[in-house]
């Protein structure tokens, strides 16, 4: 009996610990110093930034507004209104940009809308693609960065995509705050140490037009861009990081929105885990693709708050089992991943996220973590399959 129980739980030690190692060595080589990448100098090339929106009437004109300074002449704005039911398509044209109307109740979802955007530009191909969420934020120089940035590589270039917490926002918001920054920007920067490549995040992405016509977008997939990413860098175009180009945006205020939010996104990272990182995994070994294996070993990285829960019900389990049935070798595996875990966290506040929450506020991280063990329940019991947009509070 004994030794089911100690290889059972030994056995899910060893499952929990390598994706936090991985964690943590990614921590280690993001607190390295870096140089910031020089701009390029000649022609910038040609581009379209493309915009898919859905109900974004009380986002979209300051969203445009931070575009439109950036561009050239010869570039081209272009806005996909997809199943608006408000007056986003207006706004957008009064903010000057192209705007096309898409309706279809039965294909919903951002990676149809960027394809009904892209069919239109083939109409004059650009050279790069820019995808910015309507709800987000273009910092100043970032639409310059990402296409030069492109010119060099010939490779599609990730921006840094930041959540804000809005002012006033609970503990809980500010928490998710900090996973949001250690999973876009210390563990993409820690990977480029190594000239590995990042998983793209959605939005401020940067593509060459080849790469993107040859690609499906049309799907209705909860995390289209992370998958678009693993394809590109399967068909030998791994994306790069660039974080001297920041978009930016804000969780939802309202409980609904950040729920469904939440959902959408873990949901679908959690299905990818089980359904797409094994079979990348392989092929990345067959193929001899380190790119892609680098790709697949970081997407097997779950959610903070869920490796949280996983690590503090393992040592719960474990260290009772040490004490009812003297089993100690998955107990102590078990206070080591959790250790490990705590050095990454600790590690990537210190050097990254001090002026975004006080140390105190990850104090309240295990909590956090428990709240959302009906998120993950539901993943077991009713997964989310198809995308729903989240709600915000002007809505």
């Amino acid at each position: 009996m004994n030794g089911v129980l100690a290889g059972l739980l030994g056995l899910l030690a060893l499952i929990v610990l390598p994706p936090v190692l991985l964690l943590l060595v990614q921590v280690l080589l993001a607190c390295l110093p870096t140089r910031a990448q020089p701009i390029g100098k000649g022609a910038r090339p040609q581009l379209a930034v493309l915009v898919p929106a859905h109900d974004e009437a009380s986002m979209i004109t300051a969203t445009l507004a931070s575009i439109t300074p950036q561009l050239q002449p010869g570039d081209r704005l272009l806005v996909v209104a997809d199943n608006c039911t408000d007056h986003t398509a207006q706004l957008a044209r009064e903010a000057g940009a192209e705007v096309l109307e898409r309706v279809d109740a039965r294909l919903r979802g951002k990676g149809y809308a960027l394809d009904f955007g892209v069919r239109q530009l083939a109409l004059q191909p650009p050279q790069v693609v820019i995808v910015v969420d309507a709800d987000c934020r273009v910092e100043a120089g970032a639409i310059e960065r990402l296409a030069r940035r492109y010119a060099e590589v010939a490779r599609p270039v990730q921006a840094l995509y930041l959540m804000h917490a809005p002012a006033g926002a609970g503990l809980k918001v500010q928490v998710a705050a900090f996973a949001w920054q250690v999973k876009n920007l210390v563990r993409p920067r820690g990977w480029a140490r190594l000239g590995l490549p990042c998983q793209l995040m959605g939005s401020g992405m940067a593509f060459g037009w080849p790469d993107l016509a040859a690609v499906d977008l049309a799907n209705g997939h909860l995390v289209e861009d992370v998958k678009l990413g693993l394809d590109l860098c399967q068909q030998g175009k791994p994306p790069v990081f660039c974080p001297e180009a920041v978009v930016s945006s804000q969780f939802p205020a309202s409980q609904q929105g950040l729920a469904s939010q939440r959902t959408r996104w873990e949901h679908g990272h959690l299905g990818l885990i089980l359904s797409d990182a094994p079979r990348r995994a392989l092929v990345a070994i067959t193929q001899r693709n380190g790119r892609l294996l680098a790709m697949a070993l970081d997407l097997l990285v779950p959610p903070l708050a869920l490796l949280v829960l996983a690590l503090l019900g393992l040592n719960l389990v474990a260290w009772l089992a040490y004490l009812l049935f003297d089993v100690a070798a998955p107990a102590w595996l078990a206070l080591f991943a959790l250790a490990v875990l705590g050095l990454a966290v600790v590690l990537a506040w210190a050097r990254f996220c001090r002026a975004l929450i006080p140390f105190s506020v990850l104090l309240y991280a295990p909590f956090y973590a428990a709240r959302k063990v009906p998120l993950y329940l539901g993943f077991l019991l009713r997964r989310q399959v198809e995308w729903v947009r989240s709600k915000r509070d002007e809505d």
